[in-house]
């Protein structure tokens, strides 16, 4: 007498959720990361661009190439601010993610909580009912054992 969940369906929903959830959250975590590496590879490149630019001057150079280098530096200063706004961008993206993930995991956890109800009140229901059975039987196997022993005497 087993009966289903009649929330099963939900609970499906649920899981799947979690587990697109967790899948997305994995993917702007690595997207977080990616954007982060190359910011730190622009802001790496511009630091050796600004060493060089520094040992040229040292050397002495013409104006035109002083010009050239600053402009270059100027251009990796403009990637390096579009590249920090992306990083921005990924870390609220990743952000949102978990609290996608943390509210899926709620819902989860709130349908596995019925589920283990339910399970135990058809439990209970079945035990009781099989107790009930069991307490017939003895009943009668009683009445007849105790009919048999009254026709003798």
């Amino acid at each position: 007498m087993t009966n289903a969940f009649p929330l099963q369906p939900l609970v499906r929903l649920a899981k799947q959720k979690n587990e697109a959830a967790t899948k997305k959250l994995g993917l702007l975590n690595r997207n977080q990361l990616s954007a982060q590496n190359k910011l730190d590879m622009l802001e790496q490149y511009r630091r050796d661009y600004q060493d060089k630019l520094q040992e040229a001057q040292k050397a002495g150079m013409e104006l035109t190439d002083l010009r050239n280098f600053q402009d270059f530096l100027y251009r990796l200063d403009d990637a390096i601010a579009q590249q920090t706004a992306v990083v921005a961008q990924t870390r609220l993206s990743v952000q949102q993610g978990r609290n996608e993930l943390m509210e899926a995991q709620r819902r989860m956890k709130s349908f596995d909580t019925l589920e283990s109800r339910h399970t135990e009140t058809v439990k209970k229901l079945e035990a009781k009912i099989e107790q009930k059975i069991q307490d017939e039987h003895s009943g009668r196997h009683y009445a007849y054992k105790n009919a048999g022993l009254n026709d003798e005497n």
